[in-house]
């Protein structure tokens, strides 16, 4: 296992994390599943609040011993911005008790996704107050967000300089926020990424077209080179939903060194075909398409057509885009299906894209069954 600087914090932490939103079939399986995450070498956990019974399981995991010592373990918990500070005191103390700790390492405000959560964060009497409180006297280390926001969220959240830290979503086959990573790494904080396993493209089962054009590496393990080559990048989420699921990706846990001459070739091999696959239908995810007026998201539904087009993964699409309307601030937009044909998108699209025909398309291949956060 490798370690590395979270940013302005200074913890060194492993460069995977053991997320814990899927190992609460009972505590005798949390308990496992944590104790195996350590003996490979994590010394990172993240719960949150929100996650069942997550944050209980972990105290008790805790309390009744584990392989290192508290003080080379570092414990994320993760609450929601609160529109005051006395509902905040409350949260803290109640992950706190859960938790079975004195002291948190980090605290993530989960889940920064809109203005108004920013605006929470801003104000003098808001969630902040509590936190600071909290760091003051010393049950909170360091403070860093959550985000499934916009990119333009992401940064001005950033810019406040109340955070040491940004959980979000980026990998190979959604780099739409390579910029807040590289703001955050030039105000030195650290940066985990959520969920590539899983929001990264479901690629524990990948279909065999993307199989193919990956070999000899599996898609998960290039997906995982793609972030760990790059050094601003501190940690990776890593969510089994049993101690089995750790061995698999675990096994790349070492290579943090550069892209091998055959790594970067099979990338280029996924872009030529996503070329010739997409041709001119092409969206380039530029996001000049927006605002919608029905308030489709449009670059992330023609973003999953791309995926299920040129690499056949219509299962994650269907997944994703199955979210839409479901989901809240968590996965914001209306479905394709919602499109007037009012052509509003369409003189802002610098590839001439005939937008409201892809929109149809896409509806047709990935509608099915609603979906919703695992913990919602």
């Amino acid at each position: 296992m490798q370690y590395r600087r979270f940013g302005k914090t200074n913890l060194r932490l492993s460069v995977f994390s053991l997320g814990t939103m899927r190992y609460l079939a009972c505590f005798e399986n949390a308990q496992q599943t944590i104790k195996q995450a350590l003996a490979l070498g994590i010394n990172h956990v993240e719960t949150a609040r929100g996650y069942g019974k997550s944050e209980e399981y972990f105290g008790r995991a805790l309390k009744a011993g584990l392989s290192i010592p508290r003080s080379q373990l570092h414990i994320t918990t993760k609450i929601p911005p609160t529109a005051d500070a006395d509902t905040m005191r409350q949260y803290i103390d109640e992950s706190l008790e859960r938790l079975q700790l004195d002291y948190l390492d980090c605290l993530g405000i989960h889940g920064l996704n809109t203005s108004q959560h920013l605006e929470w964060v801003q104000a003098k009497s808001g969630c902040m107050q509590a936190v600071q409180e909290a760091v003051a006297d010393g049950r909170v280390r360091h403070v860093g967000f959550s985000t499934h926001g916009s990119l333009e969220l992401i940064q001005a959240a950033i810019n406040t300089d109340l955070f040491e830290f940004v959980n979000l979503h980026y990998y190979y086959f959604f780099q739409r926020h390579a910029p807040a990573i590289q703001l955050a790494a030039q105000k030195d904080m650290g940066v985990f990424i959520i969920s590539p396993a899983d929001k990264g493209g479901r690629l524990y089962t990948p279909p065999q077209k993307l199989k193919d054009l990956c070999k000899p590496y599996s898609p998960l393990e290039l997906n995982y080179r793609f972030l760990l080559n790059d050094n601003r990048i501190s940690t990776l989420s890593i969510g089994p939903a049993n101690p089995d699921e750790l061995i698999e990706p675990l096994q790349v846990a070492d290579q943090d060194n550069k892209l091998t001459s055959e790594e970067i070739y099979a990338f280029q091999r996924l872009e030529n075909q996503q070329k010739i696959a997409l041709g001119s239908d092409t969206c380039s995810q530029c996001y000049a398409c927006l605002p919608c007026p029905e308030n489709i998201n449009i670059p992330e539904v023609l973003r999953l057509r791309n995926l299920a087009a040129a690499y056949d993964m219509t299962d994650y699409g269907q997944y994703r885009y199955g979210m839409f309307e479901n989901a809240g601030h968590w996965f914001p937009g209306m479905k394709a299906s919602r499109c007037t044909e009012c052509g509003d998108c369409l003189p802002r699209c610098p590839e001439d894209l005939d937008i409201p025909t892809l929109l149809e398309d896409t509806h047709k291949r990935l509608n099915g069954k609603a979906g919703r956060r695992l913990w919602g």
